[in-house]
């Protein structure tokens, strides 16, 4: 049986994009679920810092917010419009040339007011976000080991750092545990978002052992790693939030 639903152009680009067109756009191509999770990942690597710097925790998460909630989602939707979006290409270029150059100030600013070593992960973050969105070098850093350690070990580290003024064990801990999330995410979502934007067809039964027959489409294939997905993106914000407070006591 063919499943219509899977056709490309018919099914929404993304579990959390609205229908098209004017602000609605602007919406989905911020990912929002993404982003609060990635987000999540940068007050993590702030709460196992042996500091408590309230401020540092704001300037890193209005940087990573920025560079990736923004800068690096205009580049994605500008470079193939995977989310099928109909903002014009001169708005998503000055979005991202506009949050990523706010960020990568945010990051400069945090290095002469804390440690000039801070340079270091406004340079990697400045190049990594370009390079994997716009799939630089043939698309070399755009892979899922690149995923997972600039949108997830990255933050971590950067925020426990920018805290602390060092590297400490704990921080590389949890920016494993970031790294290894985020690899999760990226095995979850590459097969789901395959059959929302470029699967025409899918056919196939399911045949229990009680002789039970069900029918296979693409809304079935997609729904375990989909709802893995929401249920994570709303798990990490409340782990984050919850390390935090308790950082803070």
């Amino acid at each position: 049986m063919a499943d219509r639903s899977a056709s490309p152009g018919t099914a929404r680009p993304a579990f959390y994009a609205l229908r098209g067109g004017g602000w609605r756009d602007f919406w989905t191509v911020l990912h929002p679920p993404y982003t609060i999770w990635h987000l999540s990942y940068v007050a993590l690597g702030w709460a196992v810092s042996p500091a408590s710097h309230e401020s540092r925790l704001a300037g890193a998460l209005a940087a990573f917010g920025l560079a990736v909630g923004i800068g690096a989602h205009a580049l994605d939707e500008r470079n193939g419009r995977p989310l099928r979006t109909k903002i014009p290409d001169q708005v998503l270029v000055a979005l991202a040339v506009v949050s990523i150059g706010l960020a990568c100030a945010i990051g400069v600013y945090g290095a002469a007011t804390i440690s000039w070593w801070l340079l270091a992960f406004v340079a990697f973050g400045g190049f990594i976000v370009c390079a994997y969105n716009l799939e630089w070098f043939d698309g070399r850093f755009h892979t899922d080991l690149w995923f997972a350690l600039s949108w997830g070990a990255f933050p971590a580290i950067t925020a426990a750092f920018a805290n602390a003024e060092r590297l400490t064990i704990e921080a590389v801990f949890v920016a494993a545990g970031c790294f290894a999330l985020s690899a999760a995410q990226r095995t979850l979502s590459t097969p789901a978002r395959a059959l929302r934007r470029s699967t025409r067809r899918v056919e196939g039964v399911i045949e229990r052992t009680d002789g039970t027959i069900e029918q296979i489409d693409a809304n079935r294939l997609r729904a375990t790693p989909e709802a893995a997905l929401r249920w994570m993106s709303l798990a990490m914000p409340l782990i984050a939030v919850a390390v935090v407070i308790v950082r803070q006591r």
